[in-house]
């Protein structure tokens, strides 16, 4: 069976944003970090994301010229929606918003539009993803997705960079875990940002 990996930054007190959504902070230009997230994500069979996370990637990688291009375009997606096929719209009316975008689409692109919508429930919906042999499924957020997936236990490995900061507010991903849950710590990586991998799975 394939595992589900989640992987997500975070604040020092838990917060994966501030309250309004804010992200600035996770991006440090801390290039071993960067190194650290880039296998990540190339180590993929499959990214499942929430539909406003898939909204907003869908609108961003197909154009990017960013190092993690690639493996985020050329890897198959599904995404979690109530809204059926009309979430791959997006795809369609992407804008071009600049800095490090080029107007020509990157190979891979389509795979955005050709992303599978999972509407049914969750636990079944991971179920039948992680059917089969092959490289882990990365679970990139956002927070509602993650927090039904740890709510649910579907998790197999958490992949948190944590960041020294703190927000004192925002959103968790672990305010509806009941009751309490140990995990297994199974390794832990600084890098020269300050920036920190922890590694932990299901005890």
């Amino acid at each position: 069976m394939r595992e589900l990996i989640l992987t997500m930054t975070m604040s020092l007190d838990g917060f994966v944003c501030g309250p309004e959504g804010e992200l600035e902070w996770i991006f440090d230009g801390d290039q071993e970090a960067i190194a650290w997230k880039l296998e990540n994500v190339r180590n993929a069979s499959l990214h499942i994301m929430g539909s406003r996370t898939f909204q907003t990637m869908a609108a961003y990688w197909p154009t990017s010229t960013s190092v993690f291009a690639p493996p985020m375009n050329q890897i198959p997606k599904a995404v979690f929606s109530g809204q059926g096929p009309a979430i791959l719209k997006v795809v369609e009316t992407q804008s071009n918003v600049g800095g490090t975008h080029s107007e020509r689409l990157q190979p891979g692109a389509e795979s955005w539009g050709e992303a599978y919508v999972a509407g049914g429930d969750l636990a079944d919906e991971i179920a039948r993803m992680k059917a089969g042999d092959g490289k882990p499924i990365i679970a990139h957020g956002g927070a509602a997705l993650a927090r039904s997936l740890i709510a649910q236990d579907l998790v197999d490995q958490y992949s948190l960079v944590v960041h020294p900061l703190v927000l004192g507010k925002g959103l968790p991903i672990f305010s509806d875990v009941v009751p309490p849950r140990r995990l297994k710590p199974i390794s832990s990586t600084a890098f020269p940002g300050g920036s920190v991998v922890q590694i932990y799975r299901p005890a």
